[in-house]
């Protein structure tokens, strides 16, 4: 059994960081263990190609919720990342934080360093902004935000218009002052590639010598002394093997993967691990529970005006908007599909975008 300081499960976007900033120093061994494969493929790179990547079990785990009764009884269709990079190399790339009033609200809450202005600092020494620095805004950072108020397509200004036209401001960064209007998303791409986390902070932190990713590699068991946690044991290529942590086990298998494997190494809630015959390590009701998802509803309209359908269906249109790619990194292939979009108030009492 082979030792390092730190093991990490997972290599999306926070054990990428993870590995890059722990071992940054050269004085600790990292292992990072990672279910799927490597992320140099084509339409993993190639940010519009994010559509090929959201059915693809080659890149996703293509998770499936039970059937919801809120839903009509539809069961959702959940992607998950299964790749270096994990889920930020198959997302849509929109780079948005989240509102102030959600970290500030987690800080009253009894959680002292997650406020907002904490917390800010730290978010713009992760920017490499193409817009620039300002109050909100960092410039230098690992990770490159293109803004793409000058490439967007020409529906989206109408959309634009449309959104102010129904009384909400237009806002030019929605990780500025405020976030409420509507506004171009800024995304995480850099010369037209997608950067993932793993572009960013994980392929970096590969060249050192003290870092060593294992991939194709199925963390199934966190292996416990007492109620410490001491190692991994994982599946790799039809065989169980097992590393030792000499001084932590990072799970960041992300919000399904996590809690699956401390309920299989017998941390979670009791009546389940004994119904399915889990030796328990550590009773805790809230392990596997309190997810909190964000529903997507999709709208189909006839357009009169040519969209990037009409564009991208025939085969000369591919072939154009191939070649403009691959000669320039740029056109529609280089951006998200999702160029721009709002936040909003359901009502006038309500003192932030719901």
């Amino acid at each position: 059994m082979q030792t390092y300081d730190f093991i990490i499960v997972g290599s999306g976007s926070a054990g990428s960081v993870l590995a890059e900033k722990l071992s940054a120093s050269g004085r600790f061994s990292v292992l990072v263990l990672e279910a799927g494969g490597s992320d140099r493929r084509f339409y993993v790179q190639m940010p519009l190609g994010y559509g090929k990547t959201f059915f693809d079990p080659g890149v996703n785990w293509n998770y499936k919720a039970e059937p919801d009764p809120g839903l009509a009884g539809n069961a959702d269709h959940w992607p998950r990342g299964k790749l270096l990079g994990g889920s930020s190399s198959i997302n849509a790339m929109v780079w948005i934080r989240g509102a102030r009033e959600d970290f500030d609200a987690w800080a009253a809450a009894g959680n002292p360093g997650w406020g907002y202005d904490d917390l800010l600092p730290a978010f713009k020494a992760l920017e490499d902004n193409q817009a620039g620095a300002d109050q909100w805004r960092g410039v230098g950072g690992p990770l490159h935000v293109t803004d793409c108020s000058g490439a967007v397509h020409p529906l989206t200004k109408r959309y634009l218009v449309a959104g102010q036209q129904a009384g909400l401001p237009f806002n030019p960064d929605f990780n500025g002052a405020a976030q409420e209007g509507v506004g171009v998303y800024q995304i995480s791409t850099r010369n037209g590639r997608r950067m993932s986390a793993a572009r960013a902070f994980l392929r970096p932190a590969m060249k050192r010598a003290n870092v060593r990713v294992e991939m194709k590699a199925l963390a199934t068991r966190v292996l416990f002394e007492g109620k410490r946690a001491v190692g991994v044991e994982y599946q790799q290529n039809g065989e169980t093997k097992s590393a030792r942590a000499g001084r932590e086990v990072i799970l960041s298998g992300g919000s399904v993967n996590s809690p699956q494997l401390l309920q299989l190494s017998g941390v979670g809630p009791s009546a389940l691990l004994k119904g399915l015959g889990i030796r328990m390590v550590h009773a805790n009701e809230n392990v596997g529970a309190h997810l909190q998802d964000h529903v997507g509803i999709n709208y189909t309209f006839k357009g009169k005006l040519p969209t990037l359908n009409q564009t991208l269906r025939p085969w000369w249109g591919k072939l154009l908007v191939g070649m403009q790619y691959i000669l320039t990194r740029s056109g529609p292939l280089s951006l998200s599909m999702n160029n721009a979009g709002g936040f909003f108030r359901t009502g006038p009492a309500a003192t932030r975008p719901n």
